[in-house]
């Protein structure tokens, strides 16, 4: 290999690194708080929107020279789909139309947060298909899902190395289940 193939790869391997570090830091708290709470806060989902909708207005803006748009337009808008249905699903009721609407509103939460991820790193870094073979492509997606796989089993089990205490001082409120530092002593008699 020569200097200059050599530094070219370094350049790659370092986007690549960025890429897979950058989409497991945004998919650990998430699945951690589904796996200690049972939910996904509201400000997590709400970044995911902030980031596809910024996104979206860069690919919107880029121009048409740099490729196709609308596959990623619409993976970028499927978190503001998820923020339409939740306004619609404000009736209040429990009739079958709210029931549907909430369930698709799950749905396409769960399913944005990813096609996001993978539409916002096509944004930052469009070469990536090109520059990198499908099995380093896929070995980062392997990566980023056992990240958020293990986050979720170390949120199901925070109560093993977490005290409700360590929940209070990060200003976070107590999952379910949490244990406390200082157990109230037993009284003996």
């Amino acid at each position: 290999m020569t200097a200059s193939a050599d530094q070219e790869s370094a350049r790659r391997h370092r986007a690549f690194s960025l890429v897979v570090v950058g989409m497991s830091v945004a998919v650990w708290w998430p699945a951690f708080t589904l796996g200690a709470w049972g939910d996904l806060f509201f400000d997590q989902q709400l970044l995911v929107w902030v980031a596809a909708t910024a996104g979206f207005f860069v690919v919107l803006l880029r121009p048409r020279a740099l490729g196709r748009r609308w596959p990623t337009l619409l993976a970028l808008a499927v978190p503001s789909l998820w923020l339409v249905l939740w306004f619609v699903d404000d009736s209040g009721t429990d009739d079958l139309f709210t029931a549907i609407v909430t369930l698709l509103g799950v749905f396409v939460g769960l399913l944005g947060i990813p096609f996001t991820l993978w539409a916002l790193v096509r944004v930052v870094w469009p070469e990536m298909r090109t520059e990198l073979p499908v099995r380093t492509r896929f070995g980062a997606l392997l990566i980023v899902v056992a990240i958020a796989i293990a986050s979720f089993v170390l949120g199901i089990n925070e109560n093993r190395f977490l005290t409700c205490q360590d929940f209070d001082l990060s200003g976070n409120s107590r999952p379910p289940g949490c244990v406390s530092a200082d157990p109230t002593p037993t009284p003996t008699s």
